[in-house]
């Protein structure tokens, strides 16, 4: 079975740094567009990047010149790379990929970023 798993996430001050990982695991044939979204507490899911099987990044102008999403094929792995963090940063961090021609959600991360 299919699974997608994320961590990395944690407490950190503002103006700080973490790095997410998505890792796909399972009977794997194909990975696609891999997806960051994130979630606040009584806010919408806000999609904030998301990565092509090419590697072609694309941001949502809300963490474009912050957050940077790469990808390790070998490792079946996303990351997202999140720098000068800010309180308004702080949410459950999901990933979301299409695998083997189907859409996987991980369950999430949470990211503090308080001082």
């Amino acid at each position: 079975q299919v699974q997608l798993v994320e961590s990395g996430g944690g407490l950190v001050q503002p103006g700080g740094s973490l790095r997410l990982s998505c890792t796909a695991s399972g009977p794997i044939f194909r990975i696609d567009t891999t997806y960051w979204y994130r979630q606040a507490p009584g806010n919408q899911r806000e999609w904030l990047a998301r990565i092509t099987a090419g590697g072609s990044p694309f941001y949502a102008d809300s963490v474009k010149g912050r957050f940077t999403i790469s990808r390790d094929n070998a490792k079946n792995t996303v990351y997202l790379q999140m720098n000068s963090l800010k309180p308004e940063d702080t949410a459950v961090y999901f990933c979301n990929a299409d695998i083997n021609w189907q859409n996987f959600w991980g369950q999430g991360t949470q990211v503090t970023v308080s001082s």
